[in-house]
Formats: structure tokens, sequence, C-alpha cells
């Protein structure tokens, strides 16, 4: 393909963009010059001249950009020049602002393209001042975290909410098998109200939706402890007041009282899993908790 000029003509003037009538930069933290081409196309006899200046939109000037204004110089058969203009550093993630460059009053016969943004009078271009990509790629990154982090967050507070109202319930609010709200018997209502304060004091046990679960293990080894505590003191003052020995509390009370539920939850443990998984694993830990606390 051959392009032939006629030197006779002065030329037409525009920018010389990808984009017609839009340029995007990219966003930087420090200042910055973008280098606007404009181009004289169909001609290059002669001098000719054409003025500039910039126009802020939702760009601000003196914030975002420098404004300029001046005039480029072609000197004959000089095809193309620059324009300068500062641009402002800043930190914008997603905002897009805009401000746009005039090309007007052309001189030396010149003409300013017609078939771009702003007609035969003023040839108009829009920069865009876009997000740093490297940086919108990480901001974006933590946000994806964040917003994990804050929804696994409100999950855990919910649960916890429903460790609350479960252990208030009786039953702990239990529903049958037509979705229907269970009604407690007169067993029910006895035992809840035996076991509501432990009910209430585990339920200050975080789920497992925090830390990973090592804060519920910590908290729950902690409120097993403060309840063998209290069964230790309690055992000791009731063979006191039998005249008997610690040790032969030990071995009686304490033993029947602290394995006999658990001897009970294994059964139904082994009853209603298909494996022993649940009967083993509890059946372990309360020998953990029987030697170490």
């Amino acid at each position: 393909r051959i392009a032939i000029i006629d030197d006779d003509d002065a030329g037409v003037l525009s920018f010389a963009t990808d984009n017609k009538d839009e340029l995007i930069i990219k966003g930087d933290l420090t200042d910055t010059t973008a280098l606007i081409p404009v181009q004289r196309k169909r001609g290059g006899c002669g001098r000719v001249t054409v003025k500039y200046h910039t126009e802020g939109d939702s760009a601000v000037p003196e914030k975002d950009f420098k404004p300029v204004k001046g005039e480029l110089v072609f000197e004959s058969n000089e095809l193309q020049a620059v324009i300068e203009i500062p641009i402002m550093g800043s930190s914008r993630m997603e905002a897009r602002d805009r401000f746009r460059v005039f090309l007007t009053e052309p001189t030396g016969g010149a003409k300013v393209d017609e078939n771009r943004d702003g007609g035969p009078q003023a040839n108009i271009l829009t920069v865009v001042l876009g997000p740093d990509e490297a940086m919108q790629a990480s901001v974006n990154k933590v946000k994806s975290m964040l917003t994990r982090k804050w929804d696994k967050s409100m999950v855990g507070h919910a649960n916890w909410a429903t460790q609350f109202k479960e252990a208030i319930s009786v039953n702990g609010g239990c529903d049958d098998e037509d979705g229907e709200p269970s009604k407690p018997s007169a067993t029910d209502y006895i035992m809840h109200i035996i076991t509501v304060p432990w009910k209430v004091l585990f339920a200050f046990v975080p789920p497992t939706d925090y830390c990973g679960g090592w804060l519920c293990f910590f908290s729950a080894l902690a409120a097993i402890g403060f309840v063998t505590m209290m069964i230790n003191d309690m055992a000791s003052l009731l063979g006191c007041s039998m005249c008997i020995s610690d040790e032969i509390t030990a071995i009686t009370f304490v033993a029947l009282g602290t394995s006999l539920p658990d001897t009970f939850a294994s059964m139904t443990a082994a009853k209603s899993e298909p494996h022993a998984d649940s009967s083993v694993g509890n059946v372990t830990g309360s020998n953990s908790v029987n030697v170490f606390l």
C-alpha cells in the first residue's frame, strides 16, 4: 500500500491515538507526564500552528492533572508533535477520572480533522485516568480476603447467637419431622430447669468459626477445667460431711458421676452412628479429662 502526500497542501491536524477520541492513561502513585501525540496528515507544506488547551471534567485541575495551554508549531514537512501534560500521582483504585484536550485555531492553511469529536471547529480528545492495574489487583485480592473473612465472621456470630437461643430453649427448640416445634414433656421441663445454668455457661464457648477452631478448643478446655474444679470441691465437701476420705470419694462418687454419663453417651453414639468413631472419641476424651484434669 502506497500513501501519496500532497506536498502543496498544509495538511489536516488531529490527535494521533489508537482510539480516535479517547486516550487511557494508567494511574501511578508518582507524578508522571502524559504525552499526547498530534499528527499532520494529507499534506505537509509550509509552517502551520495550532493552539491547544485542557479542560477538566471528573478529573480536577491542579489535583489530578496540571492544566496547560499553548501552541504547537509544525515546520514544513514536519508531520508530528507532542503535547506534554503533567499528571499528578494518585492512589485511585477504581475511579476513572476524565479531562479533555482541545485543538483549535489552526493557521497556515491547515485544518482540524472534521471527522473527529468537535467537528471542523476543534478536535477534542478525552483523556481517561485509569487505576494502576498492579495495585488494583493487589487491592482487589485483599478486599476479597477481607470479604471472605467478614462473611465467615458473620456466620460465626450467627452460630454463637444460636447457641444461646438453644441453651435457653427447652430441648434446644427442636422441631419434629413435620418441621413444627415439638412439645416438651414434663421431664424435659424439669431437666431444662436443672441444666439451664450449665447450658448457658457452655454457650459462651465460641463456635469453631473463629481462629480455625482453636479458640473453641481452648475455651471448652477452660470450661471443662472449671467444672472439674467445682466437682472436686463439692466431692471434698460431701466426703468431709460423711467422714469419708478424699481417696474413697474420688473412686466412688466422683468416678461414678463422671464416668457413668460418658458410658451412656458412648452407648448412644454407638447405636445412632454407622461407625464407632464418635463413641471411641468420647471414651478417649473422657479418659483424657479424668487423667489430666
